[in-house]
């Protein structure tokens, strides 16, 4: 019972954090382009403010450690939340939606490294997953209540989604670090993996950022926001799916082919068209962007990396600069040539896995 406990308030903490507190921009960026007179650099620049302050939270887990098991760092990040996507309506001023995503980036990080490093070393690996799937939650419910809304509502309904996610994380805690005579690293393993999940950073980005847009281009709106919801619903039981068959095949092996998945799945709307592969391609994504965060972080835990989930949760981020940057100039053309860059950065991010070898022992 206390190991469904602690998974569902790290669940909730992720479903805040990042299902909501992060993604929710995703599916309101299209009404925010026809409602707000949001113009697509302008969107990209807000998907890069936001990144950025999520390099600056995951950042500053690593320089300060003590940031990992505290907790009033994460209830101050989870209401430093809500407050951000209240404000977001209240105005249409660029530099302070700029401002706002950037400390929404920052608390965002810091929900994310506090929850993951406060359950991770104390569930099983079954746990685990349901946790991560908390994530998948909060992107379900931020689709499904922009359905014929419009984009103030959108977020002042969020912002309130973020509340009611904070009460049940309101009690989680941290958990001790590893002591100096735990600790043991393999470098080569983990530069491997630190490579293929900042390229991973940078390709799901674009992906996460713009696939409803993408599809909007060619199918209906309703269409674009049930392919979102159908990513968020996909991501509920993916953790726990990749977590169980972990218990067959190495984590190692798992990445590669989540890895493979999300690329194809990515780049399936690009060539061809519909409803179907509309939603082919929401499912596939939502069924591998958790696991492969989850797989990830579990392989530099077993690692022994000393603080791995800030340190990969820094390359994330790094990537995630990087994505919407690199395609900013493409998207005067629309959305589907940044989606063929993105399923290319997550190709090399699959090769990257290749080099990681099967870790020193498994997760419980």
């Amino acid at each position: 019972m206390k190991q469904w406990r602690l998974a569902g308030q790290g669940a909730a903490a992720l479903a805040g954090g990042m299902g909501i507190g992060r993604f929710a921009y995703t599916p309101i960026l299209p009404l925010m382009h026809t409602q707000a007179g949001l113009s697509p650099r302008l969107g990209a620049a807000l998907a890069t403010a936001n990144y950025t302050g999520y390099l600056a939270g995951a950042l500053a887990a690593m320089v300060a450690p003590r940031l990992l098991h505290s907790r009033w760092a994460l209830r101050v990040s989870l209401l430093i939340l809500a407050a951000t996507l209240a404000l977001m309506p209240l105005s249409r001023n660029g530099s302070l939606w700029l401002g706002l995503r950037l400390i929404a980036g920052i608390a965002s990080a810091l929900v994310f490294v506090i929850a993951v490093s406060a359950v991770l070393p104390r569930l099983h690996s079954h746990h685990v997953g349901w946790t991560f799937g908390g994530v998948g939650a909060g992107i379900a419910l931020s689709g499904a209540v922009l359905v014929g809304g419009d984009w103030r509502t959108a977020w002042w309904i969020t912002a309130l989604l973020m509340i009611a996610c904070t009460l049940p994380a309101w009690h989680l805690t941290g958990s001790p670090t590893l002591s100096t005579t735990e600790r043991a690293t393999r470098s080569r393993d983990f530069t491997a993996l630190l490579t293929s999940y900042t390229l991973e950073g940078i390709g799901y980005i674009i992906a996460g950022t713009f696939l409803v847009a993408a599809i909007n281009e060619t199918a209906s709106g309703p269409v674009g926001n049930g392919a979102w919801i159908l990513v968020g619903i996909a991501a509920v039981p993916s953790t726990a799916a990749w977590a169980h068959l972990s218990r067959r095949w190495s984590r190692s092996t798992l990445l590669l082919a989540a890895l493979t998945l999300q690329g194809v799945g990515i780049a399936l709307p690009t060539f061809v068209h519909g409803v179907a592969a509309a939603l082919t391609s929401a499912a596939l994504f939502g069924a591998t962007f958790l696991g492969v965060a989850n797989l990830a972080i579990a392989i530099g835990t077993e690692l022994r990396v000393p603080h791995a989930v800030a340190i990969l949760t820094t390359g994330y981020s790094l990537g995630q600069i990087v994505g919407p940057l690199a395609v900013g100039p493409l998207l005067h053309n629309g959305y589907h040539q940044a989606l063929l860059v993105s399923a290319g950065v997550v190709a090399l991010a699959a090769a990257a896995a290749l080099l990681v070898r099967h870790p020193l022992r498994r997760l419980t």
